[in-house]
């Protein structure tokens, strides 16, 4: 019958039915069960190289690593699904050979109609990853079409390192934590054809890290807008800090934007297209809590100037992309930082 050798008014179909019948069923769930849990793979290589200015000088640095993640979706039931990924860093240019495995996101998502609801450990993307793009452990909530309701409670997540406390001229270990608790409301909406509009208010909780001279509280409003036409995208972020952070070591200023520019899109499964992007950043310390762009620069400092990309398909789902960011700190010094990234994505 599969083949079409016979039809469905042959005298062994009608033989066969009760059988048939039976197996059709049993086929059907196990197709349904089979597609209950999917898997989807992310490598990444990069290498990067850096160099710094200094009061004395100029530093140079590289760093090349491998960025494995494994995501993992199972549909709970016709309205929730699970979701978890396990992520891996192998650093290649450490001679001790250090890389770190963790289980880094694991939410539930439930959907009805308009409504969706987040929650658990999730990544949170805030003002186009200018204010924050990291992990969270939240309860997010989004309701809307054409124009979107946004609401979000819970704790900023995530930093395994150390930043410069430019207070005391020492090194801060930050505790497990970008800040502590935030809550944000934010509205976005499509203006005719080719305009977004948005607006975000966040308020974060010891940011930074919980430590007396660097933690204070962040109320960060921002203002948002993306104009794309066929391939091209024109979009500007102005953001507007309001924290003790703008007082610490000659930090210049509270405000601050970003201008975006892009042309084309490098798709996986596209061989050959491409993608470029050019940005300007303006931000003092006191617009954003982690800001997590592949450039090089001081947290408690802030940083002006640009960065340029492109992307380009070399094969299916393997993406290939070149960075270059020139910068400098917001503060007196204004000493630059460059930064030259490279990369290899590959998707599965």
């Amino acid at each position: 019958m599969a083949k079409g050798a016979i039809g469905a008014d042959d005298k062994l179909v009608g033989e066969f039915a009760d059988e048939l019948d039976n197996l059709g069923v049993r086929v059907a769930k196990l197709e349904k069960k089979s597609d209950n849990v999917k898997i989807a793979g992310y490598v990444r290589f990069h290498y990067r190289s850096g160099k710094e200015d200094t009061a004395t000088g100029n530093s140079k640095s590289s760093q090349s690593a491998i960025r494995s993640r494994l995501f993992f979706n199972g549909a709970i039931n016709d309205n929730w699904t699970y979701t978890g990924m396990l992520h891996n860093d192998q650093m290649l240019n450490d001679d001790n050979g250090n890389g770190t495995t963790r289980f880094q996101r694991a939410f539930l998502t439930g959907k009805y109609g308009n409504f969706k609801a987040t929650l658990g450990r999730q990544q949170e993307t805030l003002v186009d990853a200018n204010v924050y793009d990291d992990r969270v452990d939240a309860a997010k909530f989004e309701f809307g079409d054409k124009v979107k309701f946004t609401a979000a409670l819970g704790k900023m997540s995530n930093n395994d390192g150390a930043f410069d406390n430019y207070v005391s001229g020492t090194t801060l270990t930050v505790p497990t934590s970008d800040a502590g608790r935030y809550w944000r409301v934010g509205l976005d909406g499509k203006v005719g054809k080719n305009l977004n509009l948005g607006f975000d208010y966040i308020d974060v909780k010891d940011a930074w890290a919980k430590s007396a001279s660097l933690a204070p509280e962040m109320k960060i409003k921002a203002f948002k807008a993306m104009y794309t036409a066929d391939q091209w995208k024109l979009g500007a972020d102005y953001i507007l800090g309001d924290s003790s952070v703008a007082d610490i070591a000659g930090n210049k200023g509270k405000n601050g934007y970003v201008v975006m520019l892009g042309v084309g899109n490098a798709k996986a499964n596209k061989v050959g297209s491409v993608g470029l992007w050019a940005n300007y950043y303006n931000q003092p310390a006191a617009t954003f809590v982690n800001n997590t762009f592949n450039a090089l620069y001081k947290k408690a400092y802030g940083f002006k100037g640009y960065g340029v990309g492109v992307d380009y398909t070399v094969a299916k789902n393997m993406i290939a992309g070149i960075q270059y960011f020139d910068l400098k700190d917001k503060n007196d010094a204004e000493l630059k930082r460059k930064t030259l990234w490279s990369q290899l994505v590959i998707t599965f």
